[in-house]
């Protein structure tokens, strides 16, 4: 039996049909969201660093490689803002690159995150030909103004698992849109990071109460295969 987290606090999923939606492997697609070298570079001029999700690429892939042994398809959501700046810095510009400052000070080359053709938009988790990218994301939501609806739809998905960063953040923006678009929503809690371990915590509590199945990894890959998945030798 896999368990789940509410509030917290571990305990078993509940033995009931209503939730069997969440954890259907035919209608499950992974969703690593914002991986990229613009959050996880170590270079003095990363634009937007996260460091706290740098100990999660590996695990991620490790992940990753278990849920196509299983037929689970990866889609790796990055942002990327036109060069000419006119998505942001010299058009409408985010509210994080005004308020997120106030807490953790001024980001040298904050402009250059996420820009066309730099190499803040390289994806530093792996990438295989059958997965699919979309990187049309210009705000904190992997859905708007993006086509990950569009395509999900079109794969016939109804739920998503969410990793990658942050929690508090374009996580936890994920989860609510992809609650009110009626997918159901999962969310990795061993791999996902946030801004720091108050905010993640806090992040995951939010998403456990109001939206989401909050799961280890491991449970997550158990409940699959409870459910008819099948992982290839060739990954175990």
């Amino acid at each position: 039996m896999s368990d789940i987290f509410v509030y917290g606090q571990r305990r078993p999923l509940p033995e009931d049909a209503a939730f069997e939606s969440f954890l259907d492997p035919a209608r499950t697609a992974v969703v690593s969201i914002d991986m990229h070298e613009g959050h996880l570079s170590e270079d003095a001029d990363c634009p937007c660093p996260a460091p706290r999700a740098r100990e999660i690429v590996a695990p991620i892939d490790r992940f990753h490689d278990a849920c196509r042994a299983r037929g689970l398809p990866i889609i790796h959501v990055r942002t990327v803002l036109r060069a000419s700046g006119r998505d942001d810095v010299k058009g409408g510009v985010s509210a994080w690159r005004l308020v997120f400052p106030l807490y953790v000070g001024e980001i040298p080359g904050a402009d250059q995150h996420a820009l066309q053709g730099s190499k803040w938009t390289d994806l530093r988790t792996r990438v295989e030909p059958e997965d699919e990218i979309v990187e049309t994301k210009k705000r904190l939501s992997i859905f708007n103004p993006t086509d990950l609806d569009f395509l999900l739809r079109n794969m016939g998905v109804r739920a998503v698992v969410f990793n990658g960063g942050f929690t508090d953040c374009c996580v936890l923006n994920a989860a609510f849109d992809a609650s009110n678009l009626d997918y159901r929503v999962v969310v990795v809690q061993d791999l996902v990071r946030g801004t720091n371990v108050e905010m993640e915590d806090a992040a995951l509590k939010m998403m456990s109460l109001h939206m989401a199945l909050v799961m280890e990894s491991e449970d997550i890959l158990a409940a699959w295969d409870a459910r008819g998945a099948k992982a290839s030798q060739a990954a175990e």
